[in-house]
C-alpha cells in the first residue's frame, strides 16, 4: 500500500481545502480517453463541508466528468472521471495496477496497487518519485496459494467484514476495552466492575454492550467458517 500526494488529482486538491475524503466504489481506465472513471464515496464533518467539497471537485480543471448519484446529509455518492495524473502514467508504464479502493483524505490518497513481477516495482517506484511524493506502508508477497486462497474465500473475508461493521460504536470501544484490559485472559485481568468503573456505566450495561458486541460477531464468525468448511 502507498501513501502518496499527487500535485495534479482533483480529489488530494479538493481534500487540501475542505474537510472531506473520498473512497474508490468502482473504478475503471478507459484507455481510449486516458482516464480513470469511478464511482466514489463522499464523506464531510457537515452538510456544508459536503457542499463546498462537491462543488469545488466538480470544477477541478482535471475533472472530466462528474455526476451526483445520491446524496444522503453529509455523504454522497458521485460517479465521475478523471484525467490521468502523472502517478496513474507511472503505474501503467510498469505494468501495475490497482488491487482495492483507493483513498483519499488529509491531503493524500492511499493506493492498493499490485505487480505481476517484482523486478516491475522498483520501476514504477522510481517513476513515481520524479513528480509525486510518496511513502511505501506495506509490502508483500503474494504467493501461488495465498492468491488462490484469497480468491476462494472472498465470501467468509466479506461475511467477517460486515460483522465487524455491523458493531455500534459503544459496543466496539466495550470490547476494545475488555480486551486490552485483560477481561478474555485466562485468569481475567478485569471484571465486569472494573469496566463498569471506566466507562462510568453500571454492570448490567457493560454486561449487554458485551454480549450485543460478542453476539454479532459470533454469528458472522460461525457462518463464515462454515462456508470456508464447504468450500474446502
Amino acid at each position: 500500500m502507498v501513501d502518496m500526494v499527487q500535485y495534479d488529482c482533483p480529489y488530494i486538491d479538493t481534500t487540501v481545502d475542505h474537510d472531506v475524503s473520498f473512497t474508490g466504489l468502482h473504478w475503471d481506465f478507459n484507455t481510449a480517453r486516458q482516464q480513470l472513471e469511478s464511482r466514489v464515496l463522499v464523506k464531510a464533518e457537515c452538510v456544508e463541508e459536503l457542499d463546498s467539497g462537491l462543488n469545488a471537485l466538480r470544477d477541478h480543471h482535471n475533472m472530466t466528468d462528474y455526476r451526483l448519484l445520491s446524496r444522503r446529509g453529509d455523504r454522497a455518492i458521485i460517479k465521475n472521471a478523471v484525467g490521468q495524473t502523472s502517478a496513474m502514467r507511472a503505474i501503467r508504464n510498469n505494468n501495475g495496477y490497482l488491487t482495492g479502493a483507493f483513498e483519499a483524505s488529509d491531503g493524500s490518497e492511499r493506493w492498493h496497487i499490485g505487480f505481476d513481477r517484482s523486478d516491475m516495482v522498483s520501476d514504477a517506484l522510481s517513476e513515481l518519485d520524479r513528480e509525486n511524493d510518496f511513502t511505501v506502508e506495506s509490502q508483500a508477497t503474494i504467493t501461488f496459494e495465498d492468491y488462490f486462497d484469497l480468491v476462494e474465500h472472498v465470501g467468509p473475508a466479506k461475511t467477517l467484514l460486515d460483522a465487524c461493521r455491523s458493531l455500534s460504536s459503544v459496543e466496539r470501544e466495550t470490547l476494545e476495552t475488555a480486551h486490552k484490559n485483560g477481561y478474555f485472559s485466562t485468569p481475567r485481568d478485569a471484571t465486569l466492575g472494573t469496566l463498569a468503573d471506566e466507562f462510568g456505566i453500571s454492570k448490567t450495561a457493560v454486561s449487554k454492550n458485551l454480549r450485543r458486541g460478542q453476539g454479532k460477531l459470533m454469528g458472522q464468525v460461525l457462518d463464515a467458517m462454515t462456508d470456508i468448511d464447504e468450500r474446502a
